[in-house]
């Protein structure tokens, strides 16, 4: 029989807060394995295992909208490639942002910069 755990397990496990397994619960990224009539909620393995890659997800910059896109996919893949090409078109999107973003801050720098020499020229003319 599989080990089945209650939430406080489950966040030890998984270094999570209960209110973190919470709101998973609530916008859909994870789910109880099992329910009892009181209300208590356990949870297998394979939660640890979710709630681990949500955790490598979120520090690959990606947004819970988009783990949750890709999630399902680690688990229904048995290799996982199709949640890990999904995962790796929307690194490649954000890159292309991150370019593009990239791009307007170096041209917003040169005009900083380029005000500064200004207001520093100006400066200088006011004071000879």
């Amino acid at each position: 029989m599989p080990h089945k755990m209650q939430i406080g397990e489950l966040a030890a496990r998984a270094r999570v807060s209960h209110r973190t397994i919470h709101y998973y619960e609530r916008i859909g990224l994870l789910a109880p394995t099992e329910r009892e009539g009181a209300g208590y909620r356990y949870y297998d393995e394979t939660a640890v295992k979710r709630l681990e890659k949500i955790a490598v997800l979120k520090s690959l910059g990606l947004s819970l909208d988009e783990i949750a896109s890709v999630i399902d996919l680690y688990f229904s893949d048995g290799n996982g490639i199709r949640g890990k090409t999904k995962v790796l078109e929307i690194l490649e999107g954000q890159l292309t942002k991150t370019n593009a973003q990239l791009v307007e801050l170096n041209s917003f720098k040169a005009d900083l910069e380029a005000n500064i020499e200004r207001m520093k020229m100006l400066i200088a003319e006011a004071r000879a």
